[in-house]
């Protein structure tokens, strides 16, 4: 390229020469010219292609800036996109932890060892309370977080007031499964019914109703894997299944060896607003469970030796209703709520009379019984902090048919009976986190007496408090 221009320049200058001969000295003077010419040529080319190669540098330069930066942005977004499944902070690594401390002063009228709901089997939840003047209740230990942007695990320690310790629940909870799908595993409050995956602390009386305490023994527990779906509609509608070992009354399967399910849950649950005041849910569930050997001691005998059992089918069907009203939706000032529950369950098997046979009488025969109860309250807040309440329950024992090796005699405890409560409740709330009750009960639940209860009970919340369900 340089000889290229230096031959053009070359010829150039003798289109000006004149015509004549040049001598020595003017032909030299020529060739210096020229190559003066040449000299300075060259170097303005060399000068031209240094800036292009540096031009061309600086390009390939700005080529890489550019990849680099576009794969920075690209790392940026993925970052970006991993915090978006981690905790915020790294204090937010630390798990939810929350205490709830309960307590209670009680006035019975009778015995508390000597209550029993008459015509049904024992559950062991119908003690409540258990003694007479000052009480420990239920404290709960909780801890749960969020495993990852999949998982969510929950566990609930109990610690009863005879100082015994239980894991009330220890679950795992799937996140963003999507399509309104949810799955839970391992131990957990069965969704059946209304009150059911509700704590004690979380209750408007301080005891639990009837129907839960004979059917339930409280709270119906289940060791096992729950399916949850929420449909995609205006309404709320939920539908649940679970398949579980239930680990509390009406089964029991200590005796018992068995692969796969031992009970299982199916509910399902509507509700919706009706303006801006009004909320209401209603339920439909089932529980089935096969009770292998469940043992009971019929307090009416006497006799701590002798023991009675129960095998065979438990079916319990429940329906709930929930009405709440809070004027413009505000529920801080005032609100008022209204529910119900409704039991029937079914056995159908085999019972054994004395089975360490400590009386010489041991029989076993046939045993069938439809049973039922409900219970209807309703929760006035009538100003900020302060609520009353008042609660109905009543249970219907029905009409036990025994084989015929079985005498009646021998099972006082499940002779008919219908057992029934009335029960009025004021408590006060500084905050969200402290709650103190008076509580006074009618309880019929035994055919010789009526217990007339006082109660004076607090709760306290300390930790993390999540919201409770609907």
């Amino acid at each position: 390229m340089a000889l290229a221009v230096s031959g053009a320049f070359l010829f150039s200058p003798f289109a000006a020469l004149p015509a004549h001969a040049a001598g020595d000295a003017d032909l030299a003077a020529i060739r210096a010219q020229i190559a003066e010419m040449k000299s300075a040529y060259e170097q303005r080319i060399s000068a031209l292609e240094s800036r292009l190669q540096e031009a061309e540098r600086s390009a390939s330069r700005a080529e890489q800036r550019a990849g680099d930066a576009e794969s920075g942005a690209a790392q940026a977004t993925a970052v970006a996109q991993q915090a978006a499944q981690r905790p915020e902070s790294a204090a937010a690594f630390n798990p939810e932890i929350s205490l709830i401390l309960s307590g209670n002063y009680s006035n019975l009228s009778q015995n508390p060892a000597n209550r029993r709901l008459q015509g049904f089997l024992p559950s062991n939840g119908e003690k409540m309370p258990e003694t007479r003047s000052f009480n420990l209740g239920e404290s709960e230990l909780a801890v749960s977080a969020n495993v990852d942007h999949l998982f969510r695990g929950n566990f609930r320690l109990s610690l009863a007031q005879d100082n015994s310790v239980s894991v009330e629940e220890a679950s795992v909870q799937t996140l963003g499964m999507g399509g309104g799908a949810n799955l839970k595993f391992g131990r957990f409050l069965s969704g059946v019914g209304y009150l059911n995956e509700q704590h004690a602390h979380e209750w408007d009386f301080s005891d639990a109703s009837l129907p839960y305490q004979a059917f339930f023994g409280n709270a119906l527990g289940m060791d096992g894997v729950q399916a949850r779906w929420l449909a995609p509609t205006p309404m709320f509608l939920e539908i649940g299944a679970e398949a579980a070992r239930a680990q509390s009354f009406p089964t029991t399967d200590s005796t018992r060896s068995k692969n796969g399910m031992m009970s299982g849950a199916l509910f399902a649950h509507i509700g919706d607003e009706l303006g801006t005041d009004n909320n209401w849910r209603a339920g439909l569930s089932y529980f089935q469970s096969k009770p292998q050997d469940r043992r009971y001691d019929d307090p009416l005998v006497g006799n701590d030796a002798l023991h009675n059992s129960f095998s065979g089918d438990s079916k319990t069907w429940i329906a709930d209703v929930v009405w709440k009203w809070a004027p413009n939706g505000n529920a801080s000032q005032q609100n008022l709520k209204v529910q119900g529950e409704y039991f029937r369950r079914s056995e159908d098997g085999t019972l054994a009379y004395d089975t360490g046979n400590v009386s010489n009488a041991a029989a076993s025969g046939g045993y069938r019984n439809t049973q039922s109860g409900f219970y209807a309250q309703t929760v006035w807040q009538f100003m900020p902090r302060w609520r009353v309440g008042y609660r109905y329950d009543r249970l219907d024992s029905g009409s036990p048919v025994l084989g015929s090796s079985l005498a009646a005699a021998n099972l006082p405890l499940l002779a008919s009976f219908t057992p029934t409560r009335n029960t009025l409740m004021v408590d006060w709330s500084a905050s969200e986190f402290s709650r103190i009750r008076l509580q006074v009960a009618e309880d019929k639940t035994r055919p010789d007496a009526t217990d007339h209860q006082i109660w004076l009970q607090y709760v306290m919340s300390l930790g993390a408090h999540g919201a409770h369900k609907f």
